[in-house]
């Protein structure tokens, strides 16, 4: 089967972020697939973007996954220049399908996107070489933007998201989500039940490899010596971003003054500056730390050197229909105790046993779990980390998952009857 995997977004291990596309396609490579993936030469969630040396376009393999990236423009937020950056992707499927597509006519086209524009491109390249469509969702756009970043639900971008995220519904042949609780949503713009398909993020256990030493860790030497200080070190590694609710993880670091935490996020986003300047405002400079972005190979002796790790999500509706983040299962395969701030129902920390469930953005309860956390041993530490791995392990590893999805794609399409 030849696949088509259209996704702005899409990294590897040499780009970062995001990484679902690329774990996809290497187990279907294996299991005797050819993929395509095409992706936008700048994202802001890699750490590092491909040089297409003043190309339109670089066609090139890493670990036998074709990518194609389309020259994007850099652009810092969500103002307009992002939105050009959208337009350059959706645009260049158009443009550049002959070159995306080369000698092997896709069998199945995925559009992978965040938005739903790039729809659009994928029902036109599925039509001319009569080929599956299969949209899969991450987030629901344009109800993510507008909970989430405020937009109103008038702003032409919205009203132009909107017209795609319907016809996407209506044009595909399956929905893979991974958001567990979305179907009803997605019902009532226009997909038909039967097309839905549930498919979470998960861990490629495989790359989950610790340094050679603890010496080779990413920041070994600064955390090494908070932790000789007799500091209780809290992590967060992802991007800094309004809906993953950090504001209150920094505001925590004021009830927590004076008590050995340190509280330390690692990464990179539209966010962080003005985070920066937060924790400079509030005075936390002793209790909150901020890190650069470090590669995904680094993240198993990164997250190794942390006694507790926080993830949260903006208290807004959208996040019931579900969420399924990575860093969640990069924590549990790290056997840390997690600390979930995240008020949706399908809670896979509760589940496991690994950790400690609070409500979305209350500082007031971060500060209260740490302490909870900072007062265990170390062997009821470890034993709620090891809850966690085994869940991740029995739910989540990617080799499954891909198989999931491969399946997916091999489903025969009902042929509709010809109206008379």
């Amino acid at each position: 089967m030849n696949i088509l995997y259209l996704n702005h977004y899409a990294g590897s291990y040499l780009h970062g972020m995001e990484f679902r596309p690329f774990m996809m396609a290497r187990h279907w490579v294996k299991a005797g697939h050819k993929v395509t993936i095409a992706a936008s030469s700048f994202s802001h969630l890699r750490g590092q973007n491909p040089d297409l040396m003043g190309k339109k376009y670089l066609d090139e393999t890493i670990d036998e996954v074709r990518f194609f990236w389309i020259h994007g423009n850099h652009y810092n937020g969500n103002g307009f220049d992002r939105v050009r950056n959208i337009l350059s992707f959706v645009n260049g499927l158009y443009h550049y399908q002959n070159e995306i597509v080369g000698k092997d006519k896709p069998d199945v086209v995925i559009a992978s996107s965040t938005y739903p524009m790039d729809m659009y491109p994928a029902v036109h390249i599925a039509a001319k070489y009569g080929a599956k469509v299969v949209y899969e969702v991450h987030d629901l756009w344009p109800l993510s933007p507008i909970e989430v970043g405020g937009m109103s639900k008038y702003h032409p971008f919205i009203q132009i998201t909107q017209h795609a995220e319907n016809y996407a519904y209506s044009h595909c042949d399956f929905v893979v989500s991974q958001l567990p609780n979305a179907k009803e949503h997605m019902i009532q713009h226009g997909m038909a039940s039967e097309k839905f398909h549930y498919i979470p993020n998960g861990i490629e256990a495989a790359d989950w490899k610790l340094p050679n030493s603890p010496e080779d860790a990413a920041y070994y030497e600064l955390l090494h010596q908070f932790r000789e200080e007799g500091y209780f070190l809290v992590g967060y590694a992802g991007i800094h971003s309004l809906s993953s609710a950090l504001d209150s993880f920094v505001e925590a670091g004021s009830k927590l003054k004076n008590k050995k935490v340190k509280l330390i996020m690692v990464g990179q986003g539209p966010e962080k500056t003005r985070l920066q300047q937060k924790i400079n405002d509030l005075e936390l400079q002793d209790t909150v730390e901020t890190l650069e972005a470090v590669r995904k190979s680094q993240i198993p002796g990164l997250l190794e050197q942390f006694d507790a790790l926080y993830i949260g999500t903006q208290k807004q509706p959208v996040f019931h229909y579900g969420i399924s983040p990575n860093k969640l299962f990069d924590y549990m395969m790290a056997e840390k105790p997690i600390i979930y701030a995240i008020e949706y129902e399908n809670n896979a920390v509760q589940k496991s046993g690994c950790g400690i469930s609070i409500k979305s953005e209350s500082s007031a309860e971060i500060a209260r779990a740490v302490s909870k956390l900072q007062k265990l041993s170390a062997k009821e530490r470890e034993q709620m980390g090891l809850r966690g791995k085994e869940y991740v392990m029995e739910n989540h590893e990617y080799g499954a998952l891909a198989q999931r999805f491969l399946e997916v794609l091999e489903l025969p399409v009902e042929k509709k009857p010809d109206k008379k």
